[in-house]
């Protein structure tokens, strides 16, 4: 039997979400099984929503009807009531959406979003994701480097100044990549820095990332690259923020301050040189949420 049936837009940003928090029910309910199905087009959505009977030829193992339904991303809202109202099951939607919050039995939505106190609304540190801490080798770093957008600037002087001084302080063994928003002028002068090992974006596989950040210590972010520094909270690594020009004040960035002021997150203006602190505490968002929704009963 299909337990958790996955509303899947297809953007990866959308599904590590989805299935940060099914991995987690996972863990917390051994044996419980996941689908993914992509959203039901607008018509089959809304003509499913008014019969409230789910369309033949639904990919769905033997037509089993799953117990609990998840999606992330605008294009799967339409679909995931379509299918709470024709399986009469709960639907979790992982953003702060588009359609009113109480068509929804469950809305995980980051603080940054400012989500209203209700019943149905949890909060989160950040988007969930899927990462989860490893076995940590001794003096293991990694460097992860973003780029200009919408909300950020960027100075390569700067940039490199603090980069300098990371490189140079500890003994730890390095490895960076870029992102595929770095400008191809910064990439070049990565490639060059000393003492580290600097694998480009267009080099990295899709396992990559997970694997630096399951086994390193320690982690330096720019703060452009929001989603990667939860990720590598997630991955219990020390954190620390390397700065950046921001283009003006925005809901991301007030996350990330929040983050420092409860010992997260270290930024670049606040390190001293020497190792980067451990979080204050631990940081596991997705087996949190988990285990709210458990407590609603909607696996048992």
């Amino acid at each position: 039997m299909t337990d958790i049936c996955i509303i899947s837009d297809g953007k990866p940003g959308h599904l590590n979400q989805s299935r940060g928090l099914a991995e987690a029910l996972q863990r917390q309910r051994p044996g419980v099984e996941v689908i993914e199905i992509p959203p039901l087009g607008r018509g089959a959505a809304l003509g499913t929503w008014l019969s409230g009977r789910a369309p033949s030829g639904l990919a769905v193992p033997d037509g089993a009807k799953p117990s609990l339904l998840i999606g992330a991303g605008h294009a799967t809202h339409a679909t995931l009531l379509a299918l709470k109202r024709a399986w009469r099951l709960p639907a979790v939607v992982l953003m702060k959406p588009s359609l009113p919050l109480r068509c929804f039995d469950l809305c995980l939505i980051p603080e940054h979003d400012r989500p209203p106190v209700r019943d149905n609304v949890v909060r989160t540190r950040g988007a969930l994701n899927r990462m989860r801490p490893g076995r940590k080798q001794p003096g293991q770093g990694v460097i992860l480097i973003g780029g200009p957008s919408r909300h950020s600037g960027w100075d390569e002087a700067s940039l490199f100044a603090q980069l300098d001084k990371v490189l140079g302080d500890t003994g730890m063994r390095w490895r960076m990549t870029s992102s595929r928003r770095t400008p191809e002028a910064t990439e070049r002068r990565l490639a060059g820095l000393p003492n580290v090992d600097f694998v480009p974006a267009g080099e990295t596989g899709p396992d990559w990332l997970p694997t630096q950040l399951t086994t390193a210590e320690t982690c330096w972010v720019t703060g452009d690259s929001v989603s990667m520094v939860y990720e590598a909270l997630s991955a219990g690594c020390a954190v620390g923020i390397l700065s950046v020009p921001q283009n003006r004040e925005n809901r991301l960035q007030q996350g990330v301050r929040q983050l420092a002021q409860r010992g997260l997150v270290l930024p670049f203006d606040s390190w001293r040189g020497g190792a980067l602190p451990l979080p204050a505490s631990q940081f596991d968002e997705a087996g949190r949420c988990a285990e709210l929704l458990l407590a609603r009963g909607w696996l048992d």
